[in-house]
């Protein structure tokens, strides 16, 4: 996709915005508005863009995950299930 075939300026948005919002969801290519010739705005679909907040979100896990292990801020998988069985122990004890 290249995003220079998406580039329409304000003037177009505001005397088609209804074929602009047919593109964008029938496409799920963005479409860059701009201002005074500079890029001010995206139009995205709602979906594409809830995708891209999610993978965003896994991919800032990933990173601290990442941190994390670096940093020796990390447990051996049968040290956590231990840990978590323990912790289910006290909690029977206790009812």
């Amino acid at each position: 996709m290249k995003y220079s075939e998406k580039i329409k300026p304000i003037t177009f948005l505001q005397n088609h915005t209804f074929e602009i919002m047919q593109e964008v969801t029938n496409t799920t290519a963005p479409v860059i508005i701009t201002y005074n010739g500079e890029a001010k705005l995206v139009i995205q679909d709602i979906k594409v863009y809830e995708e891209q907040k999610n993978a965003m979100t896994l991919l800032k896990l990933l990173a601290q995950s990442t941190e994390s292990m670096k940093k020796g801020r990390y447990k051996q998988i049968r040290n956590s299930f231990n840990s978590v069985r323990e912790r289910l122990d006290n909690v029977h004890e206790k009812i």
